[in-house]
């Protein structure tokens, strides 16, 4: 399976160099010093679940010298979502699969109005991963897992041999039957987690222990899955204290990326992230004053911190 990675940060350089060093044919577009470092010096993963060296590494800012592919994996920030399914183009031929690997809950929708529904499947990624360097990828925790499936949910030999090769890779996956829950269950705590971390500047641990604090994330999820629901997905009914728990197992000093790009100076996800709830919220007639308070709070900072 030849398969090209648009966007080698730390989802796409994580799970991309993983497949390569498992004989996967994985072509990583990138740019910049990230590339140049990345064509000098391979890439490098930094993990508790184990270092790897991709040396050398395919590489490259140009899609078109790829040419059509099995698979193309997009893990882009969610602003160069329009820019990545334009560029992807010379990638994808009659029988490509294109899945996007991204945050929020609309990428998807992107990609099935570009490529049509017989070329796209969902997927989340689970993991907390950085550029720490250029041609260097830092994987904090041990968290590192594939989700994906048809959107139909049914089973496709397309995603059992991308299972088949997660399996080689040696990382967590699933092959989801209903990846649209999938992908909204992620959703509800992310846009929550990010949103909270990055309003109070905190890591989790003291926004779940101070009560109020622990009220606000919670009122936070219950705004999502009430959005969710609405929107048609197939959410359980313990999905907020599900939700809570996620919380309360990650390690005391886990931020989201959001809170990393405040501090960094960075642009922000926020209007895919609490923005979009608040704009479903508004379409489909769900409330959503803790989310409106974040996107308010934090418009500011969306496009790096104000000179």
């Amino acid at each position: 399976m030849r398969i090209a990675v648009m966007g080698t940060g730390g989802v796409g350089g994580y799970f991309g160099a993983r497949l390569a060093a498992s004989g996967a044919d994985v072509t990583f577009i990138a740019r910049g010093e990230h590339l140049r470092a990345m064509r000098a010096n391979g890439l490098q993963i930094l993990s508790a679940k184990g270092d790897l060296l991709l040396k050398p590494a395919k590489a490259t800012d140009k899609p078109a010298e790829v040419g059509a592919v099995d698979l193309v994996m997009i893990a882009v920030k969610l602003w160069s979502t329009d820019e990545a399914v334009r560029e992807i183009a010379p990638l994808v031929g009659p029988a490509t699969t294109v899945v996007s690997f991204q945050n929020g809950v609309i990428a998807t929708d992107q990609l099935l109005a570009a490529y049509g529904k017989e070329r796209v499947i969902g997927g989340v990624a689970n993991i907390a991963a950085l550029i720490e360097a250029p041609g260097v990828i830092r994987h904090n925790g041990s968290m590192a897992r594939l989700i994906f499936g048809e959107l139909d949910n049914k089973r496709s030999s397309r995603c059992e041999q991308f299972a088949a090769l997660c399996q080689r890779a040696g990382f967590d996956h699933v092959l989801s039957d209903d990846i649209k829950r999938a992908i909204w269950e992620k959703f509800v705590f992310l846009a929550s987690f990010s949103g909270m971390t990055s309003l109070m500047r905190q890591p989790i641990g003291p926004i779940r222990e101070d009560p109020e604090l622990r009220a606000m994330l919670r009122e936070a999820i219950s705004e999502v899955v009430a959005v969710g629901r609405a929107k048609g997905a197939n959410l359980p009914p313990d999905q907020i204290e599900k939700s809570l728990a996620w919380g309360d197992g990650l390690p005391a000093t886990m931020v989201a990326s959001m809170r990393g790009d405040l501090e960094r100076g960075n642009r922000l996800e926020l209007p895919w992230l609490s923005g979009t709830v608040v704009e479903l919220g508004t379409e489909l007639g769900v409330p959503t004053p803790t989310h409106k308070f974040v996107t308010l709070a934090l418009k500011p900072y969306i496009n790096g911190a104000p000179s």
